[in-house]
């Protein structure tokens, strides 16, 4: 079984570029600056957009707050390394 959410780069074609690739329907890629998530995203729908406005706000929501956990994480990881 694949988690729910993803992170993906693609640091050759666009270094300053982050995806979250939310893996349950409806799937879709949230495309966004990694300095900048929260203001400057594209949602790239692989099983066609929902019509549900809420479901949208809420998956974005999910996302987001994944994101948020992963990057506390590597902080968390990287204060642990410079012990």
């Amino acid at each position: 079984m694949l988690p729910k959410f993803l992170l993906a780069d693609n640091s050759l074609e666009t270094p300053d570029t982050i995806f979250v690739v939310h893996t349950e329907t409806p799937r879709f890629i949230i495309e966004s600056d990694i300095d900048d998530f929260w203001s400057n995203q594209a949602i790239h729908w692989i099983d066609g957009e929902p019509g549900d406005e809420e479901l949208i706000s809420d998956l974005v929501e999910a996302a987001e707050e994944f994101l948020e956990k992963e990057f506390e994480n590597e902080d968390l990881l990287d204060e642990d390394e410079e012990k």
